[in-house]
């Protein structure tokens, strides 16, 4: 059990629905799909054309006046995460320096040490244009890359501050900049598992008395020429052909899946002390009960499709026994349903392991056929998306047009009420670590 009460009064997030929470949890709840045909780059050269892009999306729109001229050193990813930690801070009702006008002298919610900042990132690809045009100036006669060249012309045409909007630490150095967080702060890259790694270091922050908020989740775009270029070497994509129903590519929990779909996105809470969040009057929907993790080890071709992952069921138990719960106490699971045969299976039979016969009766919530898969994005938002269903008693609509493996409600369905006392979120990641977080109805 926690040693100090955590309290979740703030969920922000961006999707392939739009900026906000609320343009999140309509389209999950609508039955709809966010993947449609990549528009910000020709992928024609890609096995898939199709990603769960954020359309018509600046972080000049997010910010304060004065810090508009920052969005210039903010590469996606971090125009995500400052976007939906605004988000964010309207849900919870708070005032920070992000908040209030430049020169203002009015009180924030919290005192600037008292606020932390967890956020998971990952590697960000550099703009294919910036290096291009740096690369020109770089060629040799025979067409190769002139080293001298480089160091003498090419690297001049970049901006001194280039660098600055690809580390992975400055989501959240931009994030605690904005909003005056001047308390423990830190990044984790750790893929899908990012984000609820970060609740989870969050957790414990507050926890152990150093902060009393704490900004966290996960914010990445993978729709760039490198991402999904990675994402294909890895194994990850669905092959697609013009003119499929992009609602049925991504098959959850199917064997002969053939792939997943990226999308873009990021999902920033914020997570308070209990007794400090009832102090200010924040109104509390949801409790954090509990936080887990694993890892697991290298599955290949020959793993069996419902192997148990151990790492995932790892993840899940250590959650339940921090949050001092049962899987009799479960009463619904956010799963990421990548569609990936060798990351589903693994996934379905560690829940099998876990949750036994209980496993046919238990309501499930995929979230990757709806807005792909957001990758170090992927636990902010499931754990937003678990929260919002505990705070609304509501389950979002499931789409899925492959095979339903028994004993696991993964089939697709209309959003409908429900009766939820505590959700658990579960995710792994391509390189095995494996997180999982357990919220609920306040205590």
């Amino acid at each position: 059990m926690l040693t100090r009460r955590v309290a979740v009064t703030g969920l922000g997030a961006v999707s392939g629905f739009g900026v906000g929470m609320n343009a999140l949890w309509e389209g999950l709840c609508s039955g709809r799909t966010s993947i449609r045909p990549i528009t910000r780059f020709d992928a024609s050269g890609f096995p898939t054309d199709l990603a769960a892009e954020v359309e018509n999306f600046s972080a000049k729109d997010h910010v304060p006046k004065h810090y508009r001229k920052a969005v210039k050193v903010m590469a996606r990813d971090i125009e995500l995460a400052v976007a939906a930690a605004k988000d964010a801070v309207e849900s919870a009702g708070l005032v920070t320096r992000g908040t209030l006008p430049e020169d203002s002298a009015d009180p924030t919610s919290y005192k600037p040490a008292r606020m932390g900042c967890h956020i998971g990132a990952g590697l960000i690809a550099a703009d294919a244009d910036e290096l291009t045009v740096a690369l020109s100036k770089a060629g040799s006669t025979d067409g190769s890359l002139d080293l001298r060249a480089w160091g003498s012309g090419g690297m001049e045409q970049l901006t001194p501050l280039w660098m600055l909007k690809y580390l992975p630490n400055m989501l959240a150095c931009h994030v605690t900049i904005i909003h005056d967080c001047q308390g423990p702060s830190n990044t984790i890259t750790c893929a899908e598992a990012s984000g609820l790694l970060s609740v989870a270091e969050s957790c414990r922050v507050i926890e152990r008395g150093d902060a009393e908020l704490c900004f966290t989740g996960g914010a990445e775009s993978k729709v760039n020429l490198m991402g999904v270029l990675r994402a294909d070497f890895a194994g990850r994509l669905a092959r697609t052909s013009p003119g499929v129903d992009p609602a049925t590519v991504v098959r959850p929990y199917d064997s002969t899946a053939k792939g997943s779909v990226l999308g873009e996105g990021g999902g920033i809470v914020v997570l308070e002390a209990m007794e400090a969040a009832t102090a200010r009057g924040a109104k509390v929907e949801v409790e954090l009960y509990g936080c887990g993790a694993g890892h697991s080890p290298r599955r290949d071709e020959s793993t069996p499709f419902d192997q148990a992952d151990e790492g995932f069921r790892y993840a899940i138990e250590n959650a339940m026994d921090d949050a001092g719960c049962t899987p009799a106490d479960i009463d619904a699971v956010v799963l990421q349903g990548a569609g990936v045969a060798s990351i589903d299976g693994g996934e379905l039979g560690a829940l099998r392991e876990v949750f036994g016969d209980k496993l046919a009766a238990l309501e499930t919530i995929t979230v990757a056929p709806a807005i792909g898969q957001c990758m170090a994005g992927a636990g902010g938002l499931m754990f937003a998306i678990g929260c919002k269903a505990v705070a609304t008693q509501t389950l979002p609509a499931r789409l899925n047009a492959g095979n339903v493996p028994a004993g696991l409600r993964v089939g697709a369905v209309s959003s409908r009420p429900a009766k939820l006392r505590r959700v658990l979120i579960a995710g792994g990641s391509l390189g095995g670590q494996n997180a999982a977080a357990i919220v609920g109805l306040p205590r």
